[in-house]
């Protein structure tokens, strides 16, 4: 609150000084409301209770991995009346004042109001990565400025927002994400632990707020960046990642550095992948119903309502965790595994699997909403196996061909990623004996 105020003190002409007068055929009016730290914070409460992975899917919005940080702030002010603007390819500034849209019909909510539809969509084939440097400003790496709803990017190649952050050790992370993929489209959201290469401070990529638009000269326009409340490079710099081995690290240990008890985690984090697990199960056998037969092709609006591919790849890294976990402190094996097979999750009316079976068969659960009831929950290793592998080479070939000119660096990050999950796809293939059946080369 104190740092509200001091803005206050600062900035008030800027920020309340200068009267406007709307136009009835502007997208949405905002009267006298502008953001604040206080609407800052209101917005990230309203992210974490209201965003959810089939959100755009509900309001039939397409939208790719830039599109999601724009059009969750875009949609939020609507609602609250408040400015918001974005930057063009053409570096034109449009937002809530813009009238070209006018002839068509608004509404009190936000999802039937037409006029704000065509403006969101506008708005959303106008931005990309490379604008998202022009409508945010970085910031410290701390509890109070790091919220739900804040954006994040690498460079020219991907974003997304802060969904959620977790203080209680449960997650591999504290920060918890949302997050498309590309082409544009109406899509399933990937919730996932944050996890970024380094970011470039040419460019002020890594962490970011969005700008607040301010009425002042007669027009709305940004602020310079310095004059934010949240403002920091902090995170560009050397001292940041002292004592961390990345970025990553070091944005948990600013975020929660409580050392917790092994155990306690190991508690924690089995019940986070419990309550993904069982919230899987409705979406397994709904679409097992209805996909079967090959009736939900891939990219088709059911195939994106039943497929799992970001519900499993954040389980794939919960799972990972808990390994870790349990490695690095030498934890009872037995007392383990006792524990996780005491926890049954029924699949079908007359089948279980426990929670020890997907703690060793959790890379080959299919998230194809089509494939057998078996097969979506690692019952057929070998042939799961072999999906999986021809999968991380297909992502491999697919950012070499996208990536690797445009940005190297994002290109070999992930191509790392993938080419470890290569390495251990084909450890298992060999451990278990996976005959009869021709491994991808």
């Amino acid at each position: 609150m104190a740092l509200f105020i001091l803005f206050l003190i600062l900035f008030p002409a800027l920020s309340f000084g200068q009267t406007m007068k709307e136009s009835r055929l502007q997208v949405w009016t905002v009267g006298d409301r502008r953001w604040t730290v206080e609407e800052e914070n209101r917005y990230g409460k309203w992210v974490e209770e209201n965003m959810t992975e089939d959100f755009f899917i509900r309001h039939r919005i397409p939208v790719d991995c830039a599109d999601v940080p724009y059009a969750i702030r875009w949609i939020y002010a609507r609602i609250a009346h408040l400015p918001a603007s974005a930057t063009t390819k053409d570096l034109k500034l449009i937002g809530h004042w813009s009238t070209q849209w006018g002839r068509l019909p608004t509404h009190s909510q936000w999802h039937k109001d037409q006029r704000f539809r065509k403006a969101l969509f506008h708005m959303l084939t106008e931005t990309t990565t490379r604008t998202l440097p022009l409508d945010t400003y970085p910031i410290r790496i701390a509890l109070d400025s790091v919220t739900p709803g804040t954006a994040f990017f690498v460079t020219e190649s991907h974003s997304g927002v802060i969904g959620r952050v977790v203080l209680d050790g449960s997650h591999a992370h504290p920060l918890q994400t949302w997050e498309a993929t590309v082409p544009a489209k109406i899509q399933q959201l990937n919730r996932r632990n944050f996890l970024t290469p380094r970011p470039e401070s040419t460019i002020y990529s890594g962490i970011v707020k969005f700008r607040w638009p301010v009425f002042q000269n007669g027009r709305w326009e940004y602020l310079p960046v310095k004059q934010y409340p949240f403002y920091s490079i902090e995170q560009y710099t050397s001292a940041f990642y002292e004592g961390h081995a990345n970025f990553v690290e070091a944005v948990a240990w600013r975020i929660d550095p409580k050392e917790y008890d092994p155990w306690e985690k190991v508690e924690k984090v089995i019940g986070t992948i419990t309550r993904y697990l069982q919230g899987r199960v409705s979406i397994v056998s709904e679409g097992f119903k209805r996909c079967r037969g090959g009736k939900c092709p891939e990219g088709s609006d059911l195939w994106e309502i039943y497929s799992t591919p970001g519900r499993d790849g954040n389980i794939i890294l919960l799972m990972d965790h808990l390994h870790q976990i349990i490695e690095r402190n030498d934890l009872d094996q037995e007392v383990i595994r006792e524990k996780m097979e005491a926890i049954p999750l029924n699949i079908t009316e007359n089948l279980s699997v426990s929670f020890y079976h997907l703690y060793q068969n959790y890379l080959w659960l299919s998230h194809q909403p089509g494939d057998s009831i078996e097969a979506r929950w690692g019952l057929r290793k070998c042939e799961m196996i072999l999906s999986r592998i021809e999968s991380a080479k297909d992502s491999i070939d697919f950012v070499e061909r996208n990536y690797r000119k445009r940005d190297p660096r994002y290109a070999n990050f992930t191509i790392r990623q993938q080419r470890e999950v290569l390495r251990r796809l084909h450890e298992e293939w060999e451990r278990s004996q996976c005959k009869g059946q021709r491994e991808g080369k």
